[in-house]
């Protein structure tokens, strides 16, 4: 088993002004590092998902794939897992970009919790509900994935769902939160510092 890792890069971050979401810093390091420090040490190979100009990213140290046709984050996802396969990765971790707190043990209870699934998908969950884009995916499911995509769907959980993604449950909700705006953001500044 041979377990890469991506991270979804490619969003526009609206609810920040439209900066690059990558970039916003959160504790004085660009929100990138932060989900790079929390799934790199538990995958063999990390990648970035992201469009536009790929050289922002080169200090990072990462493999940045471009998505071939953007439809949101399976189109980013879809890329990866091919790239992934071409050097011989048998599973995909994903996570979005705006996830600082992914927990320690993520990419072994997503290993754990796919066992119960036919095709081997399994997904993140938490008291808060399902957390879609945080998710191991075979590689095998790519061509699934792919005619997913050319039908004109995008949606991420009506895939798992159709595919029949398991469960891993973990039990911080925090470990996902999305910092999709400048509360979130002061949010997650004030856990970092305990003045949450």
């Amino acid at each position: 088993m041979r377990i890469f890792g991506v991270i979804l890069a490619g969003g526009q971050a609206l609810r920040m002004g439209g900066a690059d979401k990558a970039f916003v810093p959160l504790a004085g390091k660009p929100l990138l590092a932060h989900v790079l420090d929390r799934l790199e040490p538990q995958v063999e190979r990390m990648l970035i998902s992201a469009n536009g100009d790929l050289a922002r990213f080169a200090a990072f140290g990462c493999k940045v794939i471009p998505d071939a046709a953007p439809q949101g984050p399976l189109s980013g996802i879809l890329a990866a897992l091919l790239h992934a396969a071409d050097l011989g990765a048998t599973h995909l971790v994903s996570s979005p970009v705006d996830t600082p707190f992914l927990p320690g043990d993520l990419v072994p209870q997503l290993l754990l919790a796919a066992e119960q699934s036919p095709e081997g998908l399994a997904l993140a969950r938490t008291v808060d509900g399902d957390h879609p884009a945080t998710a191991l995916w075979p590689v095998a499911s790519a061509p699934a994935l792919a005619d997913f995509l050319a039908r004109g769907e995008a949606k991420v959980t009506r895939f798992t769902t159709a595919h029949h993604a398991a469960r891993a449950s973990f039990p911080d909700a925090r470990a996902f939160m999305n910092l999709n705006t400048p509360e979130d953001l002061a949010a997650a500044e004030a856990l970092l510092t305990g003045d949450a």
